[in-house]
């Protein structure tokens, strides 16, 4: 594989330019069994996936497909008692999400206003005028700063208003590095 070989700074330049499958990182699924699911410690077998993965820099992670399909069908409130029963913290779906984010080095940021929210993608240590320029080049070019607020505080305070007078709402400039979960209002002028 591409990634496995060792080559100078120059040789990668080149090489990256090939664009070779086997130069990407993996993710590694396991599908296991309800009793491993809930094992606190792998199966030997699973073991093995998991210690290969690391090796080669890659991440391995176990889900069941059998209670996936199970908690496909039930409703929020349903999966939440179900998962619950098996003490697991969350559904398969979101645990291959948030390691595919790892693997990529991905974070989202959220934008919002009364009629819409949305969630953008960004590479890990992206600036603040940089995520800007995702929602729109303009953003980027005339960016003053960006006021900013964490996901989990919004669900805390659970307004503006509160998180402001809490303190919770702070300003931010071109050298902001953008953080997993930041809710952020982009000022800018053009």
């Amino acid at each position: 594989m591409a990634r496995t070989f060792d080559c100078t700074s120059e040789e990668v330049l080149i090489i990256k330019q090939l664009h070779l499958l086997t130069r990407k990182r993996i993710l590694y699924v396991a599908n296991v069994d309800e009793e491993e699911i809930t094992a606190t410690q792998r199966s030997e077998q699973t073991q093995v996936l998991f210690d290969f993965a690391k090796k080669e820099n890659n991440i391995a992670i176990r889900l069941c497909g059998k209670l996936e399909q199970e908690l496909a069908i039930l409703d929020s409130t349903e999966q939440t008692e179900y998962l619950r029963g098996y003490n697991l913290p969350e559904i398969g779906l979101h645990k291959l999400i948030h390691a595919a984010y790892s693997l990529l080095d991905l974070e989202t940021f959220f934008t919002g206003s009364p009629k819409e929210v949305r969630a953008w993608t960004v590479r890990k240590g992206t600036t603040a005028p940089t995520a800007a320029g995702e929602i729109h080049t303009d953003f980027e070019r005339g960016f003053i700063k960006a006021e900013v607020y964490q996901y989990n505080d919004m669900l805390q305070y659970s307004s503006e208003t509160v998180l402001r007078d809490a303190g919770k709402i702070r300003l931010e400039g071109r050298n902001y590095v953008i953080q997993d979960g930041d809710i952020i209002f982009f000022k800018f002028n053009v």
